[in-house]
């Protein structure tokens, strides 16, 4: 028995000096998205910062394609030592599982979720001449267009597809899909007249507002978003608890020592609260995230949930 003892002594003892140790080399940190994307202008800007506090290079990879699941795909299947992370998102963590038949990695089993970056609600736009200029104007006036209406999304899947779904089954309105490749086609699909509707984060649309050629009537976080104090929440305007957030986060393999992911968090949440990074990131419509591991994974159990029961219902298969 005091053999035992001693041998989980001299593990728990090998493995805090592996924490303190850590890091020894470059860490790299995989982008599932283009060079110059959000996604990888958070991973740069938290990776400068880090790699003044680990005295070590941090190198992001770009691994774009299969809507994020192939950069998660790489931080799934490396070594769980705390030298791979990944900056993972919505589409491949929690909407995935729903609408692929089969994904080359289980999110749940095969990721260790260590820490939120950033979320962002989606906003709804229509063209500036539309007749509504809040949500409960723009429900009214869909209910009398029946299956006449038309909405754009940033592609099939996304959060700005997914959102307009849950406003449709939450308010009992029909609206046709119109999927388009990214945030500049949808958004002069919308300009032109080609569809109705369109929600998606603010930042892509912000030019065209100020030119006045299109308006924003909702916003999808739980309270009105920084920024945007003026713009009512689609929850106060008749649909309580509605909430849409895109959010991202990091990510290590699922093995990594708990000591080191442990570590990786705090280092992390020292560079979310920079105000130098809670500002620029606030310029961009991104609220800086933070928290425990926990708090990260309780997340995205609830967000699976919920919009997997959407997903479900309205059938939404990618291949």
């Amino acid at each position: 028995m005091k053999r035992v003892g001693v041998v989980l002594l001299a593990c728990t003892l090998a493995t805090a000096a592996m924490a303190e140790a850590w890091p020894e080399k470059p860490v790299r940190v995989v982008v599932p998205a283009p060079a110059g994307s959000s996604l990888d202008v958070i991973a740069r800007t938290l990776g400068q910062r880090l790699s003044v506090r680990w005295k070590q290079p941090v190198v992001v990879e770009n691994k774009p394609g299969a809507g994020g699941m192939i950069g998660m795909d790489a931080v799934a299947k490396a070594r769980p030592d705390g030298y791979t992370l990944g900056v993972g998102f919505n589409g491949p963590i929690a909407f995935g599982p729903f609408m692929y038949k089969k994904m080359s990695y289980d999110p749940a089993r095969d990721l260790l979720p260590v820490v939120l970056t950033t979320s962002q609600p989606n906003v709804l736009a229509v063209p500036a001449n539309h007749p509504a200029n809040n949500v409960s104007e723009f429900v009214t006036w869909a209910r009398k267009q029946g299956d006449k209406l038309s909405y754009a999304s940033v592609g099939a899947g996304s959060s700005s597809h997914l959102t307009m779904e849950l406003l449709k089954s939450t308010a009992g309105i029909e609206a046709v899909h119109v999927p388009y490749a990214g945030s500049p086609p949808a958004v002069n699909a919308l300009v032109s007249g080609e569809v109705q509707a369109l929600f998606t984060v603010q930042p892509a649309l912000l030019p065209l507002v100020q030119a006045g050629r299109i308006k924003l009537i909702g916003v999808t976080s739980a309270q009105r978003a920084d920024g945007m104090k003026n713009l009512p929440t689609v929850a106060e305007s008749g649909y309580p608890g509605f909430e849409s957030l895109t959010w991202n986060g990091i990510f290590a393999p699922a093995g990594t020592p708990p000591e080191v992911a442990a570590r990786i968090n705090a280092d992390f949440n020292v560079a979310l609260a920079d105000p130098s990074v809670v500002e620029m990131f606030a310029r961009q419509g991104l609220h800086a995230g933070g928290g425990t591991s926990a708090e990260f994974r309780t997340l995205i159990e609830r967000e699976t949930r919920k919009w997997g029961a959407i997903i479900k219902k309205v059938g939404i298969t990618i291949d």
